[in-house]
């Protein structure tokens, strides 16, 4: 027998709601008043988000503030992102279940789900399964410069970034599927280069990470998101039925985004 998650697609918000509402959805989640829920959404402006324990000196705040590009902490871990043209996504489950085996299991579960639903595109993308020491992985300050266990990428160029926030209850695991990338301006909003640094960082970055408009000219985003529909269905026996954020949990991502979810710049 099917059991029933949720599927919230918001469309754009600003950074600081965005943050503001996975929290709140994952909390409801874990209280018992909403199922698991697969949400997706965008950004009305381009923003950067930074991990819950990254370093706020990693932002540029001079070039944030002159060139208005939103900065916000995440609820998750994680490295520092440039949010624009993409597919985001947050997923809200209690720890059962299928998600009672821990932070590797749960990512790689979903890790899962993220490749079958890219390969329903036609793009055959691969899953990290090993994990790498600390010392291992790069020191900048960007997420998509390194691939960590579960991270989806195609020909070793990383398509989709991902972090997880636990709680003993339950998880928030919070994901970015870039379309296009603006290789230079993600060099440019983090800070600790130079001018020269920056441009050869925007290098290094582009052999890092890709969009996916850039392996399928074709993209159509709606038929994205529909295949990544089925392939959560499929992985977890489940059917995803469309619904909206509860009374409750508006009320509280409006809370949050005034007073915890605040403008980093």
């Amino acid at each position: 027998m099917f059991v029933s998650w949720r599927l919230i697609d918001s469309g754009p918000c600003d950074a600081f709601y965005n943050m503001a509402l996975d929290e709140a959805i994952a909390l409801a989640v874990m209280d018992g008043h909403s199922p698991p829920t697969l949400r997706f959404y965008g950004w009305t402006l381009p923003s950067v988000s930074i991990g819950f324990f990254q370093k706020r000196a990693d932002l540029d705040c001079a070039y944030c503030s002159s060139h208005s590009v939103p900065a916000v902490r995440r609820p998750t871990g994680g490295r520092g992102i440039l949010h624009g043209d993409e597919l985001t996504y947050s997923i809200s489950s209690k720890n059962e279940e299928a998600f009672s085996r821990g932070l590797l299991d749960t990512y790689r579960q979903i890790s899962r789900a993220l490749q079958a639903g890219l390969g329903r595109t036609g793009l055959p993308v691969t899953m990290k399964e090993e994990r790498e020491a600390g010392r291992v992985l790069t020191r900048s300050p960007l997420c998509f410069q390194s691939a960590s266990y579960g991270e989806i990428s195609f020909q070793s160029r990383k398509v989709i970034g991902s972090a997880q926030k636990r709680w003993r209850e339950g998880f928030l695991q919070q994901g970015s599927i870039p379309y296009s990338i603006d290789y230079e301006r993600l060099a440019l909003v983090f800070s600790g280069m130079g001018q020269r640094e920056k441009s050869g960082e925007a290098e290094k970055t582009e052999r890092a990470m890709v969009g996916l408009r850039e392996l399928l000219p074709d993209l159509d985003p709606e038929r994205v998101k529909e295949s990544l529909v089925l392939s959560f269905e499929e992985i977890f026996s489940v059917r995803l039925l469309p619904s909206r954020p509860s009374d409750r949990e508006q009320e509280l991502a409006l809370r949050l985004s005034s007073e915890k979810y605040l403008p980093l710049c």
